[in-house]
């Protein structure tokens, strides 16, 4: 087997874009002002209209819900994101974005997309395609 098709060998190959991507993505939300889990956070945000409970929030980012509080008080100090008792259980709290959060996660969204884009760009269509298939076959259970 050629030393660059090992498994340890494509495991670093894999290493090494996902922190191109992920270098990329920082730089992008620098800009910002936002850290990586409070754009986790206002990604699962985004077009929940009604809100998200704060533990169904931490569950969706795999992180304890005293983290997911911190990232929460973060976001609203920022004016990003609102608490608010939820109506159908008044002992929970739904976590909404403001008009301005939604803004940021529209505005953040096009950065990051424009960064992989950056990185993605010397690959050719089918090169993409065969990438996203690839990807989805390692994703798959």
């Amino acid at each position: 087997m050629s030393e660059d098709l090992r498994p340890d060998s494509l495991g670093e190959a894999f290493g090494a874009v996902a922190r191109s991507l992920r270098a990329a993505a920082m730089t992008a939300f620098a800009a910002y002002d936002v850290t990586p889990s409070q754009v986790r956070a206002i990604r699962v945000l985004t077009g929940e209209a009604g809100g998200v409970r704060a533990k169904e929030l931490a569950d969706r980012l795999r992180i304890a819900p005293r983290s997911a509080t911190e990232v929460v008080d973060a976001l609203e100090a920022k004016g990003l994101a609102t608490r608010s008792p939820d109506p159908s259980d008044r002992r929970a709290t739904l976590v909404t974005l403001t008009d301005q959060g939604r803004e940021l996660s529209e505005e953040v969204r096009r950065a990051r997309g424009a960064e992989a884009e950056r990185l993605f760009e010397r690959l050719t269509a089918d090169d993409r395609a065969e990438l996203a298939r690839l990807l989805e076959k390692l994703q798959a259970p």
